[in-house]
């Protein structure tokens, strides 16, 4: 899906209803006991970091969420329902936590049972305006979407005369962008079976909840004299003790607060140059070796530094029975790419080539149990930990032929934040780009520059003749 934000996905006026959990769930959520499978290091950074940047007297709102079409007349009652259904196949949907004191205290875990969740429907009434309509979303989604409050999800529909439009958003701690790629069909298959009677056989998905205590029960058998802690801690070092940021200029005042970020996202190429530049790249492992290959030789050439440095982000759905799951299932891997040496594209993609096959499998260690052993003060002061740019092919996700008919988005958040996070989508009619970064006038023009540059660097690859 293409990424954007609530106020560019095509919202229409129309009459808003709204569904969260009911309050029996949330009495019924209070009193029970706790589940002992412990939170995932990711799922306890996130929301640590934001209860830190709360105290720190900053609301930085971290949700993410889906956006599609239903057309034709809707009946909410069979909505309601496939949106039930389809809670309840996602364990980490229905499960929170509780602190037992203050924020250096552990985080308990409860679960609700899948009978034990309903939803709750309210008419929030006519929005004639397109423009107060996506507000009164992002403000609902703000509220109610949030890391330190629980349930942290909210589902929506905006009924217009020709179909309704459903705008669904989650804490970043229960969803990762392959999870809200798979909503649109899911969503589309339960009710279209709600309006006929017929029952969905689904096979069991893997739970994320499982998955959490699994890995955590994985990473803390390591201890600080492990070969991947000695890697990060090697790579941190060149970082001058940080973790990396986007090595271009980005207008910052040091010492400042968390400033507010901005939203870029357009089409970089479109369906040919993207498989030509997949085929061109293909010899030396693809399309995220070719568009790190060309980050590196594009910050060299704006910010002059001689090694780009960066953590790539890879989903750690390493099973298939987690390939369907609702959840968080993400790792990063830290690549160092002397731009001195790799002058050109074709041996930067060698060189990016050698650090991914070196560096990937220190992607399965989650990072936030590698700075603990590190015995560094990381004490996280903005909501990302280091700047990213992410690659995904999403062409084989269910129902991606439809997302453009279907008006879908995935949907980010764009709040505060010091870092630069960019993701290039593969899709079926090209390559998309979105990015949010630091809303200032520099940061705006590099990142204007950078994305023209990557443009360039792709379409030149993509025509030209002969492989890599």
């Amino acid at each position: 899906m293409r990424m954007t934000d609530i106020q560019r996905c095509g919202i229409r006026p129309g009459r808003l209803v709204e569904w969260t959990l009911s309050p029996r769930t949330l009495d019924i959520a209070a009193v029970l006991p706790e589940d002992v499978r412990p939170p995932a290091y990711i799922q306890e950074s996130h929301i640590r970091t934001a209860r830190s940047v709360r105290d720190d007297g900053l609301f930085v709102p971290t949700w993410l969420g889906a956006a599609f079409d239903i057309p034709g007349p809707v009946d909410l009652d069979v909505l309601q329902e496939a949106l039930r259904c389809w809670t309840l196949r996602h364990e980490t949907l229905r499960s929170g936590f509780r602190w037992t004191g203050d924020a250096g205290t552990p985080m308990r875990r409860f679960t609700l049972a899948p009978e034990e969740v309903s939803l709750h429907r309210e008419d929030a009434g006519d929005f004639p305006d397109a423009t107060r309509l996506a507000r009164h979303l992002q403000d609902r989604f703000d509220t109610t979407a949030d890391a330190l409050r629980w349930p942290n999800l909210i589902y929506t529909a905006v009924v217009h005369d020709d179909g309704t439009s459903v705008y669904m958003a989650f804490d970043h701690s229960n969803v990762d962008a392959y999870s809200l790629y798979r909503i649109p069909a899911e969503i589309h298959e339960l009710y279209a079976a709600g309006l006929t009677g017929r029952a969905v056989e689904h096979p069991p998905v893997g739970s994320y909840v499982d998955f959490c205590q699994a890995e955590r029960a994985e990473a803390d058998r390591i201890d600080g004299t492990h070969d991947i802690v000695g890697r990060w801690r090697e790579f941190i070092q060149r970082c001058d003790g940080r973790l990396p940021s986007f090595p271009v200029d980005l207008g910052l005042t040091p010492g400042g607060g968390l400033p507010e970020q901005r939203l870029m996202r357009e089409p970089l190429v479109g369906a040919a140059d993207a498989a030509g530049f997949e085929a061109y790249c293909r010899p030396q492992g693809g399309s995220l070796v070719g568009i790190l290959a060309a980050t590196a030789l594009i910050v060299h050439e704006i910010g002059g530094e001689p090694v780009y440095r960066t953590v790539v982000p890879f989903h750690t759905r390493t099973r298939s029975r987690w390939s369907q799951s609702v959840g968080w299932y993400v790792g990063g891997a830290p690549i160092e790419i002397p731009v001195e040496r790799a002058t050109d594209f074709p041996s930067a993609l060698r060189t990016v080539r050698e650090a991914l096959h070196a560096n990937r499998r220190l992607s399965r260690m989650p990072i936030d149990r590698v700075l603990r052993l590190l015995g560094t003060d990381f004490r996280p002061t903005s909501p990302d930990l280091y700047s990213i740019v992410s690659y995904t092919d999403s062409r084989d996700i269910p129902g991606s032929d439809r997302w453009t008919d279907l008006n879908a988005y995935g949907l980010l958040r764009v709040s505060y934040g010091d870092q630069v996070c960019a993701w290039v989508t593969r899709l079926r009619e090209g390559l998309w780009f979105a990015s949010r970064h630091p809303d200032t006038e520099m940061a705006h023009k590099n990142l204007r520059l950078y994305a023209e540059r990557l443009r360039d660097v792709v379409t030149s690859a993509a025509r030209e003749k002969g492989p890599a």
